[in-house]
């Protein structure tokens, strides 16, 4: 039988959540009844879903930093310091790579290994592992709400812990998750195990309970053409609503074209809405989140808060709301707490400093925009016919097909095909569109911009500037490495 997008029945989902709770010995420790009545009673402050809602009416910009490490007490810690010395307006929980790959006993003993080292010696916090009691300690100990950031195409019992101890919000979804964190994982899996977050999700909801639900839309954290990554965002956040998700949040990954990614921005909200209102999902409340820089970062620190500071620029500029932050440690690996918060200040201060101001929607930002949203629906349009209106089925064959198709992915049931590279301005663009399936007018206006490169730096535009343009933010200014002048 295929996979549609069809709300799970009671039946299916309590089958199914047997399984789930079965991974490891704390899920039997959550209780959907109790679960409920302890979500009711979360101060409003810390409903991750309603603090999103009010800064969309008020247009703020809400600062989210990334983190996590092994010990209860260390994340508590670096939670509060994020909260109290960041500014941070939503914490997070990241979780570490065993828990995202359902290797709980390796998780475990990372956790006893942290302890005899007297430090963090997993890459995030074991959720699971930790258990309901000590996860409820962690949510407790803050004034302001936690998401659980997955990292996992497998995230069912880690979305059962986390919202039962208290973490208001998830990220994660099939098709992204699925595309960037695994090898082998066929779609269908993938697709399906977010289903029964977001089943998860709208039984909460039933109760009285609002979650957040959000889609990282950093993908594979290359340079991803704006079009594909709405595409993306856009089917993940039908087939959220097509388990009952009410609330949820689209992101884009910054390409640090300010002129193309606030464009981006703004047509991912056009598009969002769009699609919600052909299939139906009019009463689900969505907004929209950008993520700073996600691929190789500058190795010192002044040119990575140029980064960190240009990534809140185009948030505020965009008028998003919310923002997923970096640090200057991201070429080195996890940052301390110390360098996580300073990129949360920065990347406040740079908002602030833009005091609610908007980019102009002139000419140029116009057309931009008009152009990523031409490019989306031409891959939405195709997907959702592909699947007769369905856009769980149309995603799994045009998937297949390389009708959507995710540059860079390291999962083996993406075609890969498609080459993006920047043009004169630092726009992405397609040197090879591959089998999306764009109109002429798109691919007319992609050619045009490589061409205008190739005349401005009097070489030919090819496969080795697409790897260079991969690198190139972290290399700029390097002596010898510099591909543009």
């Amino acid at each position: 039988m295929e996979l549609k997008n069809l709300r799970w029945s009671d039946k299916e989902f309590f089958q199914e959540r047997e399984n789930v709770i079965s991974l490891w010995p704390t899920g039997r420790e959550i209780e959907l009844s109790e679960t409920v009545d302890y979500l009711r009673n979360i101060p409003l402050e810390k409903n991750y879903a309603l603090e999103v809602v009010k800064a969309q009416k008020k247009g703020r910009t809400l600062v989210q930093p990334r983190g996590g490490v092994a010990l209860v007490d260390e994340h508590i810690d670096l939670l509060k310091w994020l909260q109290d010395y960041g500014g941070a307006d939503l914490l997070p929980t990241t979780t570490d790579t065993y828990t995202r790959n359902l290797r709980f006993q390796e998780a475990k003993r990372g956790i006893e290994e942290s302890k005899r080292a007297g430090r963090s010696m997993l890459n995030g916090f074991p959720l699971v592992n930790h258990g309901l009691r000590l996860g409820r300690r962690v949510s407790e100990s803050t004034r302001r709400p936690i998401i659980v950031l997955s990292g996992t195409a497998y995230p069912q019992l880690t979305a059962e812990m986390g919202f039962a101890a208290g973490f208001t919000a998830f990220l994660g979804a099939g098709i992204s998750y699925t595309a960037a964190y695994t090898k082998d994982l066929p779609f269908e899996q993938g697709i399906k195990n977010y289903q029964y977050v977001d089943r998860l999700v709208s039984f909460y909801q039933e109760k009285g309970i609002r979650l957040h639900r959000e889609q990282p839309g950093f993908l594979t954290g290359t340079l991803i053409p704006p079009g594909i990554g709405i595409a993306v965002a856009v089917l993940e956040m039908l087939m959220a609503a097509g388990q009952g998700v009410k609330h949820y949040s689209m992101g884009l990954c910054q390409s640090l074209d300010l002129f193309q990614d606030v464009a981006a921005l703004w047509a991912l909200k056009e598009v969002g809405a769009e699609y919600l209102a052909r299939l139906g999902f009019d009463d689900v409340f969505f907004s929209v989140a950008t993520h700073q820089w996600m691929q190789a970062f500058p190795t010192d620190e002044p040119r990575a808060y140029a980064v960190i500071v240009l990534g809140g620029i185009i948030a505020a500029l965009a008028g998003v709301t919310q923002i997923i932050t970096k640090s200057t440690h991201e070429a080195e690996g996890i940052p301390t707490k110390e360098a996580n918060a300073e990129g949360v200040k920065a990347t406040r201060m740079a908002i602030h400093l833009m005091r609610s101001n908007r980019l102009p929607e002139n000419k140029e930002s116009l057309q931009e925009k008009k152009i990523i949203i031409q490019e989306s629906y031409a891959i939405l349009n195709k997907t959702l016919d592909m699947g007769e209106g369905d856009p769980v089925l149309g995603a799994l064959r045009a998937l297949q097909a390389g009708v959507l198709d995710i540059p860079w992915a390291p999962n083996r049931h993406v075609a890969g095909k498609v080459i993006p590279v920047r043009d004169s301005r630092g726009a992405v663009r397609y040197l090879d569109h591959a089998n999306l399936p764009l109109t002429p007018e798109i691919l007319e206006y992609n050619r045009e911009k490589i061409r205008e490169r190739e005349s401005r730096h009097g070489r030919k535009i090819d496969y080795e500037a697409a790897i260079h343009d991969v690198t190139e933010v972290s290399k700029m200014l390097e002596d010898g490495l510099d591909f543009w002048h």
